[in-house]
């Protein structure tokens, strides 16, 4: 019996959403990883830790919100061949 179309669509919009919510965790893990060190750095060149404690509340949300997406994911990931 062939899959039926909506079942394949189905199961190409799930692939493709966890494609994106995978480019997504690379995307935000990565922006926080450059300000990260450009704090690093800032505080290397003489800022103190609280001079820039906005900027690493931010960097901190930024990887916090990397986490809960990448655990969803996790929690649901495609499941290839399911009928």
């Amino acid at each position: 019996m062939a899959t039926p179309q909506v079942l394949t669509d189905l199961q190409t919009a799930v692939t493709n959403a966890v494609a994106g919510e995978q480019s997504a965790i690379v995307l935000i893990n990565g922006i926080a990883a450059r300000i990260q060190a450009a704090v690093d750095a800032a505080i290397a060149g003489g800022a103190t830790k609280e001079d820039l404690a906005p900027v690493q509340t931010e960097v901190d949300a930024l990887n916090a919100s990397a986490a809960a997406l990448a655990a969803a994911v996790a929690q649901n990931p495609p499941q290839a061949g399911r009928r």
